[in-house]
């Protein structure tokens, strides 16, 4: 992956710095915290944090460095606050299972235990060259940003400011008040933790014909809950999650069975587009008793060629407020 992104020195002072000068970086900020700590909401806080705390501290920003080295600087460390003493966020691959699809008893987990999508318009540039975009969704699918958070919180934000923000070693070392010796060593060990990872493969969303045909066709059959047809377009190793559910399911047969069993009550559902994590994503809404239609779960399509190969459903109302979805549908 590689995300091609200027981070050269700029003569700045501090009294000619404005809020603007801050707030054109919260997009990639929001990036770097989303992948250092895996949740939409608290990459957000710690932007949050991040802005409130530059400006407090404009007196002391001398022009050393750039504004958004420095920027970077209070992001990490607010991050690593954010990171002590906390368990990991996961997938529920990573929980254990798979179950089968008449398993399923509605078990949940904390929301703290999940990792959690974040829509593309918070964290990518709204345009640019295509090869960028496309390595900048690779940094951001669901499998990477799980993938990091078995790393260490130091060497974690140690890769993605090389790896993926492709800063030099010395800026990573400045930044990280550390030696250069020391950041190679921290790169390499979270490579090699990576490696084993195997972290799954699956193609980012992007203008080819052939994917949105493929996912017109996945919307049709959902929405006309013509299971048959949402089966055949699975890939014989596809998974379905659904976070807070401690649940998750493997292959066509299993997602059948739940879809018209314990799954029945997402039938005549309606979808409405979105992107989240370089990937298709869909507001699932299901029939309101009361007229309409009400929000259900936050839908990650993932494929890869020809096939869907994984159906992540983030259920829960804020998932829409974060998405900009509609309340409610009538």
């Amino acid at each position: 992956m590689t995300l091609a992104v200027d981070s050269a020195p700029v003569a700045v002072r501090s009294d000619a710095v404005a809020f603007e000068d801050l707030e054109q970086y919260r997009r990639e900020l929001t990036g770097y915290c989303y992948r250092m700590l895996a949740s939409a909401f608290e990459a957000d806080d710690a932007v949050q944090d991040t802005m409130v705390r530059a400006w407090k501290s404009l007196d002391t920003f001398e022009g050393r460095s750039a504004v958004r080295s420095w920027l970077y600087r209070i992001a990490t460390n607010v991050c690593l606050d954010m990171l002590r003493g906390r368990q990991r966020r996961a997938r529920a691959m990573d929980m254990g299972g798979p179950y089968r699809a008449d398993e399923f008893k509605g078990d949940t987990l904390p929301e703290h235990a999940w990792l959690t999508p974040i829509p593309d318009a918070r964290v990518l540039p709204e345009d640019g060259d295509p090869a960028e975009l496309a390595a900048e969704r690779e940094s951001i699918r669901l499998a990477f940003v799980a993938a990091l958070q078995h790393l260490p919180a130091r060497q974690r934000a140690v890769l993605i400011l090389r790896e993926v923000l492709r800063w030099q070693a010395t800026e990573v070392a400045e930044l990280l008040d550390t030696s250069v010796p020391s950041v190679n060593s921290a790169l390499q060990r979270a490579r090699a933790t990576l490696a084993e990872r195997q972290i799954d493969e699956t193609d980012v969303r992007t203008a080819d014909p052939d994917q949105q045909a493929l996912l017109a066709r996945y919307v049709d059959a959902f929405e006309r809950y013509d299971i048959e047809s949402l089966v055949a377009l699975l890939h014989e190793d596809a998974v379905m999650t659904m976070p807070p559910f401690n649940f998750w399911l493997r292959g066509p047969e299993e997602m059948g069975k739940f879809f018209l069993g314990p799954g029945l009550g997402c039938a005549d559902s309606r979808l409405i587009a979105t992107a989240a994590n370089g990937a298709y994503a869909y507001g699932s809404y299901k029939p309101d008793p009361n007229g309409g239609f009400m929000p259900w779960a936050v839908q990650v399509i993932e494929v890869s060629g020809d096939r869907l190969v994984a159906h992540h459903n983030f259920i829960g109302s804020e998932m829409f407020d974060l998405f900009g979805l509609p309340a409610h549908l009538s």
